[in-house]
């Protein structure tokens, strides 16, 4: 069975509330974020050119929704993530080093396996900063990590004020580890495997160095090669107590520099995005250096109101097997 219902669950808010909570939750996080990072929120597309370049293949296998738009004799996606886009507008809007841009993110996984924590409609804050080259190093992502996860935590904080049976608390220190300390820790174990059994025991934790292949032959996750550097990024994961899981809440990363992209675009065979035009102005050093990455909303969401199910948070399309485990035991927007 793919959705679990713990035993004796039962959400600690109803519906109304939850809906109250989430807009607080939203509000206060955006607050929180923006000042420690120094991020102005902007528009964003919820669709780009196919041909453009500048949709992401995220592991390389999810297929993109798309549709013909006949008044521009080009067929649209609807986006996967914004990192190639955000970093463009960076440049067009003339961000300087020290700054960034938010936007929320709407997108659409329609090759996603439904379960507890995955549905097809994805949300998220997507952020992107810039930097210079002196920043392009493990400690200044360390230092902006722990900045989330402050804004995280304060958000939670605020919560618990206003909701006292909301008892969900996260741990503001984060434990960093490579994917292939993780390996070494974990050999027998898959990537999920291993991130449930570390983050079980440290619950607020970053892996860092996602998409190189590990000693094992396989890398811990996969990680499109042309927007984050895979020395120079990682997964924010926070143990979920009601459901006993390890839950990813963002992805992030300093995206990747001229020699970083040639090199990974040869790793991964795909040296003919080159034909692209961020992929040439990022080889041509015509685009600021970033970092920046994606928070997810409903799963932010789901871990500060301990909610069982992603449905509970977020307006979605469940199939037949989610709707008959949940019905009486969790209720489903």
């Amino acid at each position: 069975m793919k959705t679990i219902v713990p035993k004796d669950y039962k959400s600690s808010l109803g519906t109304y509330d939850t809906q109250t909570a989430i807009g607080f939750i939203k509000r206060w996080f955006e607050e929180a974020l923006t000042g420690s990072l120094k991020l102005k929120r902007v528009s964003a597309p919820l669709f780009v050119a196919a041909n453009s370049g500048l949709n992401d293949d995220l592991s390389g296998t999810e297929r993109a929704v798309s549709f013909d738009v006949p008044s521009l004799s080009v067929d649209g996606e609807v986006v996967h993530s914004l990192a190639k886009w955000k970093r463009m507008a960076l440049n067009q809007y003339d961000f300087r080093v020290g700054n960034g841009l938010y936007t929320d993110m709407n997108a659409i996984r329609r090759d996603e396996i439904l379960d507890n924590t995955h549905s097809i409609y994805v949300d998220q804050w997507d952020w992107e900063r810039v930097i210079d080259d002196s920043m392009r190093n493990i400690d200044y992502l360390k230092e902006t990590v722990q900045q989330i996860v402050h804004a995280m935590c304060e958000t939670s904080m605020r919560l618990h004020t206003k909701y006292k049976n909301v008892n969900v608390t996260l741990d503001p220190e984060v434990t960093f580890i490579t994917s292939q300390e993780l390996e070494d820790m974990y050999p027998d174990l898959t990537g999920p495997e291993r991130e449930e059994a570390f983050v079980k025991n440290h619950h607020t934790t970053f892996i860092l160095q996602i998409g190189h292949k590990l000693k094992g032959g396989k890398p811990h996750d996969g990680r499109a090669p042309d927007y984050d550097d895979w020395d120079l990024n990682g997964d924010l994961i926070f143990w979920h107590e009601p459901l006993g899981i390890a839950l990813e809440l963002s992805s992030m990363g300093i995206r990747v520099n001229d020699k970083s992209m040639l090199k990974q675009l040869k790793i991964s065979d795909q040296e003919d995005r080159l034909q692209y035009e961020f992929h040439q102005k990022v080889v041509n050093n015509e685009l600021p250096l970033t970092i920046g990455g994606g928070i997810g909303q409903s799963r932010m969401c789901m871990l500060l109101l301990g909610k069982a199910h992603i449905g509970e948070v977020q307006v979605s399309m469940w199939d037949e097997e989610t709707i008959n485990a949940t019905k009486g035991k969790i209720e489903l927007l």
